[in-house]
């Protein structure tokens, strides 16, 4: 409650404290509920061993130094085996984004931290190349690192010094709503 937060931090007035809340909720790092009593819930902050909250973005951020929580559209709590890294984030698939994979509108992609060192041939990157970022299978040559768009129609990038790329981190899944149409076979095996 309000008053138990400010016996634990000594704040007499419970206005002062509400205030408090209120700058903490503007600032991103938890949510108030007006509705409930009590109607405060810890953003970023996992509660719970098994699960981990992640952040999930509308769209790629353009560096990793930018991305706040308070940047976030909302946070999904996934099961802490399938987060991988600590750091990962989700971003909502655009239709454009990642067709030739099959991600759909809508669909959420989770991108994990990694280096550079740690990418394999073949590994799908969220990067920065030139303006904005985007999505690209990594792969090496002998003359340094070829990035090849995902999205389609653009040319691959050849870069000579791998270490240049702007990596935003690796695709490590694709959560996918099913709903509608899918044809399934119900046949017991």
């Amino acid at each position: 409650s309000i008053r138990e937060i400010g016996e634990r931090f000594g704040i007499k007035s419970t206005k002062t404290v509400s205030e408090h809340l209120q700058a903490l909720a503007d600032k991103g790092y938890l949510e108030r509920d007006p509705s409930r009593s009590r109607g405060v819930r810890i953003l970023g902050v996992d509660l719970h061993p098994q699960t981990v909250s992640l952040p999930c973005y509308a769209r790629l951020p353009e560096d990793r130094a930018r991305m706040r929580a308070d940047g976030a559209e909302m946070f999904l709590t996934i099961d802490r085996r399938l987060a991988g890294d600590k750091g990962g984030y989700f971003v909502r698939a655009r239709e454009s984004d990642l067709p030739a994979l099959g991600v759909s509108e809508g669909d959420y992609v989770l991108v994990e931290p990694v280096s550079k060192d740690e990418l394999e041939d073949g590994a799908v990157v969220a990067a920065r190349v030139g303006e904005s970022p985007a999505y690209y299978q990594y792969e090496t040559n002998g003359k340094g690192a070829v990035l090849k768009p995902l999205a389609g129609g653009e040319q691959p990038t050849h870069v000579e010094d791998p270490a240049s790329i702007s990596l935003l981190g690796r695709v490590t899944a694709v959560y996918h709503k099913m709903d509608g149409g899918v044809p399934v076979n119900v046949t017991p095996h």
